[in-house]
């Protein structure tokens, strides 16, 4: 029963992770760039009406549950430190854990609230959505990395 479970959540994690990967690699390469292509006004307004409904979406149970599920792996991972991908285990929830929740939470969403408190037309938003850009986007790149070694170490442990 305890080898179901571990595989089950291997397999979710893998896929989840995957999934979160292909957000993010969409973010990252063409529709951040789509929205740097328009006037600051309209780029930030479709940002920001973006991290509105983001969170409101299925986007939101897949982000959390990729994470605990990522950190109970690094747990169980743990206890079982001489079983056959044990180490991947560990390694991909830490590095999913670290590189893509922490990555959100402290650079991210901070990013997102600080455009969200812009006027979209106000002469000094301009500033800071050429910052959120650059910034934003970086992070992002990060984020997708994260998530897509994550995938990939989970698969090894699945192989394992």
């Amino acid at each position: 029963m305890r080898q179901v479970f571990t595989t089950g959540l291997l397999w979710f994690s893998a896929l989840g992770c995957g999934v979160m990967a292909g957000v993010y690699f969409a973010f990252s390469t063409f529709i951040m760039t789509s929205l740097g292509r328009l006037d600051q006004a309209a780029g930030i307004a479709a940002m920001n009406a973006i991290n509105v409904d983001i969170v409101r979406s299925l986007f939101m149970p897949l982000f959390l549950g990729t994470t605990v599920a990522g950190a109970a792996l690094v747990v169980m991972g743990v206890l079982r430190i001489s079983e056959p991908g044990a180490v991947s285990m560990i390694a991909g929830g830490s590095l999913y854990v670290l590189g893509m929740f922490v990555v959100t939470a402290v650079f991210n969403v901070p990013l997102n609230d600080a455009l969200a408190a812009q006027q979209p037309s106000a002469p000094e938003a301009a500033v800071v959505w050429t910052a959120y850009l650059k910034d934003w986007v970086f992070w992002n790149h990060v984020r997708t990395g994260a998530s897509v070694v994550a995938s990939a170490l989970f698969v090894v442990a699945l192989a394992a």
